[in-house]
């Protein structure tokens, strides 16, 4: 099941350190099957407020998604970036083709305490 590395990080001064980082993380990526489907793009915010930028990068599971984070190669290079920019960064798994939100749904009526 597809998996994704999520980054919502906040504005930062443009700095040689986080240029390099984007030169070299794709090359750590490729190993583990990650691509960026989310990178440099503006978002459009509906609800709430979402300051920074949003980063979303695919893996082909969570396994290959913790072992690009985990992998000496993409250590090496994160405090390029985390020494200049702030944020907040998950590894998540994607719903499984055929997802059913009416399930997650029926789950929460069940999960409430008669009244």
């Amino acid at each position: 099941m597809t998996a994704y590395a999520i980054a919502h990080l906040q504005e930062a001064a443009p700095h040689p350190e986080t240029a390099e980082y984007m030169e070299r993380i794709t090359d750590t990526m490729t190993p583990y099957g990650g691509r960026f489907l989310v990178h440099g793009t503006q978002h459009e915010v509906k609800e709430g407020s979402w300051p920074g930028h949003v980063v979303v990068i695919g893996f082909p599971s969570l396994d290959r998604a913790r072992a690009w984070w985990d992998s000496a190669a993409y250590q090496e290079i994160a405090p390029l970036r985390s020494r200049h920019i702030e944020g907040d960064i998950i590894l998540i798994p994607g719903v499984a083709d055929g997802y059913d939100p009416t399930t997650t749904a029926q789950a929460i009526r069940e999960a409430r305490p008669a009244q």
